[in-house]
C-alpha cells in the first residue's frame, strides 16, 4: 500500500548534533520504589545493561519489577550530546534514544530473563520509532557492557528473528552495540509509572513470545 508519510530520519553524525552541556542534569541518587541507588558505584557483584524500547517510563517499570534487578534509571544513551536535556533529545538531534540503565544480580536474574522481557514488550522490527513515537529518540537498542553481553544479546536477536520470520513478521532493526555515556534524564521521569500511575506509554507489540 503507497503511504504518504515520510519515514522517520536515522540517527544524525556526530558534527551535526546539539552541543549540550558539561554539567549533569540534577536528579535524585535514589530509586523511588525500592530505595537503591540509582548512580554508581553499585555493588561489586552487579551488572548494568542500557535498554531502548521507545518510551522510557514503560520500560523502566518492567525491569524494576524483575526479581534480580538491583536498580533501573530512565536517560539517554547512544548518541552524542553530552548531558542532553528531554526537549533536546526530543528533537532526534542528539543521536541518543531513550534509554533504560539496568542494573542486575547474575546470580538471581538471567541475562536471558532480562532479554525476554526485552524482546516481549515492544516492536524490535520498527524502525526508528515504537507505536505513533517517530524519531531516533525511540529506537529500539542493546547497549552492552561486556563482550559477554554482546555476544549474548547478538544471539539472543537471531533467535528472536526466528521466530519473527516463522509467524512472517519483518527483520529486526535493533541496534545492537558495546554502551557509550548513559545520561540520567530528568528527576520528573525517574520512576516515572510508580510517581504517576495513571500515566501512558506507547509501544509497539510483536506479540511473539521469546521462548
Amino acid at each position: 500500500m503507497f503511504s504518504l508519510r515520510r519515514p522517520p530520519a536515522g540517527v544524525p553524525a556526530p558534527e551535526d548534533t546539539l552541543p549540550g552541556r558539561d554539567t549533569p542534569l540534577p536528579t535524585s541518587s535514589t530509586h523511588y520504589v525500592n530505595g537503591n541507588p540509582i548512580k554508581p558505584p553499585f555493588p561489586d557483584n552487579m551488572e548494568t545493561i542500557i535498554l531502548g524500547m521507545g518510551c522510557f517510563w514503560g520500560a523502566e517499570r518492567l525491569f524494576w519489577q524483575l526479581d534480580g534487578v538491583y536498580t533501573t534509571a530512565a536517560g539517554y544513551s547512544g548518541g552524542t550530546t553530552p548531558n542532553p536535556t528531554y526537549e533536546e533529545t526530543c528533537t532526534s538531534m542528539t543521536g541518543h534514544t531513550e534509554a533504560v540503565l539496568v542494573v542486575y544480580d547474575p546470580e538471581k536474574v538471567e541475562l536471558e530473563t532480562i532479554f525476554k522481557v526485552f524482546w516481549e514488550n515492544h516492536d524490535p522490527t520498527q524502525y526508528m520509532g515504537q507505536g505513533n513515537d517517530r524519531g531516533s529518540q525511540y529506537r529500539t537498542a542493546i547497549y552492552t557492557t561486556s563482550d559477554e553481553q554482546l555476544e549474548a544479546a547478538e544471539k539472543s536477536r537471531d533467535a528472536y528473528q526466528a521466530k519473527l520470520t516463522e509467524k512472517s513478521f519483518e527483520e529486526i532493526t535493533t541496534e545492537i552495540k558495546p554502551a557509550g555515556d548513559f545520561y540520567y534524564a530528568e528527576e520528573y521521569h525517574q520512576q516515572y509509572l510508580a510517581k504517576n500511575p495513571w500515566g501512558y506509554c506507547n509501544h509497539g507489540f510483536c506479540q511473539v513470545e521469546y521462548d
